[in-house]
């Protein structure tokens, strides 16, 4: 899908023109310099509305895994809170765990929670499934410390965006399989699910932001000698997945440009055939991640504000 200019919304229009010049991926190797300057640029960033708290555990291979912690400034109640795992986007191979704070920060000012975002290994330091592995990690670790976070032990709520949101779903999809820890709701925005890439909205896509040749790049460093082959685990792409039983409830949103816009109707339309509750929104002439190339732009607003609706009413649904 090739996407001009006059096809992408009027409030999207000048930050798209300057992603289409500056955020261009030659090969493997742009993506993972790109990974470790934007980990370093981000790693201390803080948010002024939310507490800030930092912890680290211990890896199988005896690395450390930071988690950054946040929760309400005030607690106005003296109960449990949900717990958060949010994972942030970035192809698998781009991002650090402080992205996950605009989200927090709209999540927990609708409804108060506890977010934990893991600083997941990037793909160009080690390919699936690491990065599982790290998220499910720090799942356990909330399931493990629940008592201290103040947070329920059991019903834990996931999210992400783009590939956090393919992280979010391949942990609801593992969590289930391994029956350790349970989750009650899914959110993965415009999420990073079908490396196979034969979709419309993938095909030939230049949009802003993110298209089919960045998408190739990641997937290749993601998946490492299992790309390209027809046995790649469900875990690393969800979009193989074809049992949608026992799934929790999910919210997402894309934007119709974006090249995940056919894979995220795909698994979103799975999850209500299968009876699974799910709420979804398409916003016309959006490419991917829109709420963070404008988040003033009134469809951003839109969508984040559904964010934390959705959310709330599955708290108050929940844990009531």
């Amino acid at each position: 899908m090739k996407v001009s200019m006059d096809m992408i919304d009027r409030q999207y229009r000048r930050n798209g023109r300057f992603m289409k010049v500056f955020l261009r991926y030659k090969d493997e190797k742009a993506l993972v310099t790109m990974g470790r300057f934007l980990q370093k640029v981000l790693g201390n960033k803080k948010s002024l509305k939310l507490n800030n708290d930092v912890y680290f555990i211990e890896r199988e291979d005896s690395r450390k895994l930071r988690l950054c912690v946040y929760s309400p400034k005030k607690k106005t109640g003296g109960g449990k809170l949900p717990g958060i795992l949010w994972l942030h986007g970035g192809g698998y191979a781009l991002g650090s765990a402080t992205m996950a704070i605009p989200y927090a920060e709209r999540l927990i000012l609708a409804s108060e929670g506890i977010v934990v975002s893991p600083d997941y290994t990037l793909s160009g330091e080690k390919p699936y499934p690491a990065a599982l592995e790290d998220c499910y990690a720090a799942l356990l670790w909330m399931k493990e410390h629940a008592d201290d976070l103040g947070i329920y032990n059991n019903q834990f709520f996931v999210g992400g965006d783009s590939a956090g949101g393919g992280l979010a779903v391949a942990v609801s999809l593992y969590a289930r399989d391994k029956g350790e820890v349970g989750i009650a709701f899914q959110m993965p925005l415009y999420p990073m699910l079908d490396d196979r890439m034969t979709s419309g909205s993938m095909i030939n896509n230049d949009a802003p932001m993110w298209n089919e040749h960045a998408n190739r790049l990641a997937w290749r460093l993601y998946l490492d000698n299992m790309y390209g082959k027809d046995d790649v685990s469900v875990y690393a792409a969800p979009a193989r997945e074809m049992n949608y039983k026992n799934l929790p409830p999910a919210f997402s949103v894309v934007g119709s440009l974006d090249p995940f816009h056919d894979e995220t109707v795909c698994y979103m339309e799975n999850l209500r055939a299968t009876g699974i509750e799910v709420e979804f929104y398409e916003y016309e002439g959006c490419f991917h991640a829109f709420d963070q190339a404008n988040a003033k732009a009134d469809k951003s607003q839109d969508a984040l504000t559904k964010l934390a609706a959705a959310y709330k009413k599955a708290v108050l649904s929940i844990f009531k």
